[in-house]
């Protein structure tokens, strides 16, 4: 498999997995949302019912749109070439790890191995930025070299 294809298989298996919690976010959103229509007329402003309802809407509804923006930001790395310096959209495989330099997304499988989806914010990506194939990096006291970046 060349870089190409293996960063592409990276990059869609996150894709998918953002699409998965897109969906039961949405989904959550919308039950949400028919409970408290379900739920009757507004009679009272201090419903505690209704106000849990709606919050619970709302906290669905940000999951949703981060997830949507996650999948866009996710698909135009798509149209970029490997990278050789590990940077914002860059695949780096090291000896006890792999990480997708982009969004703040978790761990994700790709086939039997793991990933990690981190942004920009992690620490873990302040001591990537700009190392290549072959340097290492020290991050909680534990040394990790780079094997691979695509």
């Amino acid at each position: 498999m060349t870089r190409e294809e293996r960063r592409q298989e990276v990059i869609c298996s996150c894709i998918e997995q953002q699409e998965h919690i897109a969906s039961i976010a949405k989904q959550e959103m919308d039950s949400a949302q028919q409970q408290s229509n379900d739920y009757g007329a507004n009679v009272d402003r201090y419903d505690s019912y209704r106000t849990k309802m709606l919050r619970s809407r709302d906290m669905y509804a940000r999951q949703y749109s981060n997830a949507l923006a996650g999948i866009r930001a996710l698909k135009e790395l798509l149209k970029m070439p490997p990278f050789d310096v590990a940077e914002h959209g860059a695949c780096v495989v090291t000896d006890s790890s792999r990480f997708l330099l982009v969004i703040g997304a978790g761990k994700f499988m790709v086939g039997k191995e793991v990933f990690f989806a981190i942004s920009a914010q992690t620490p873990i990506f302040a001591a990537l930025k700009g190392k290549r194939e072959g340097d290492s990096i020290v991050f909680n006291g534990q040394s990790q070299k780079i094997k691979e970046i695509f």
